[in-house]
């Protein structure tokens, strides 16, 4: 089977987006039509936030033309999440100079892959999860762990 390029990534991206439409509020209902079958991993997600003192904001961004939903700790932005058909999207944006530092970390090798191979944004390397099941959640938490005390 032959691996996701870059390219192939960018393909989806064009393809999968959703919450295109400014006057409607991504809500719960929203969400839940939007995500499907992974609605249940979207929440776990939600309790993890929660469990770390993080919250999160629905926004419409007009560069984007997308809602977009930002995850804080106290004024700082460790996450950013947008929905596609069937899953939830989870970037977290790792300073060049600790992205080494993320490939050491106890995470699949395959996010550690898919990590190396996304291009960098500025001076940062975004670390990008597929919320699709709740299977994801242990290498998202540990790079957001990672996220929130290092950078």
């Amino acid at each position: 089977m032959r691996r996701k390029t870059e390219e192939d990534r960018q393909v989806e991206t064009v393809n999968n987006l959703e919450l295109t439409d400014k006057s409607v509020y991504p809500d719960e209902d929203v969400l839940k039509g939007v995500l499907g079958r992974s609605y249940s991993a979207y929440r776990a997600l939600l309790e993890l936030f929660d469990r770390n003192g993080m919250h999160s904001e629905w926004r419409y961004y007009m560069d984007g033309k997308a809602w977009l939903c930002k995850v804080q700790k106290k004024k700082r932005t460790i996450v950013w999440m947008s929905a596609w058909k069937g899953f939830m999207q989870a970037t977290m944006y790792i300073p060049a100079k600790y992205v080494e530092d993320i490939y050491a970390l106890p995470i699949q090798d395959d996010t550690k892959e898919q990590i190396r191979t996304t291009k960098n944004v500025g001076k940062s390397q975004p670390c990008t999860f597929e919320i699709r099941n709740q299977k994801v959640l242990k290498d998202f938490d540990t790079v957001m762990q990672y996220k929130i005390q290092a950078t």
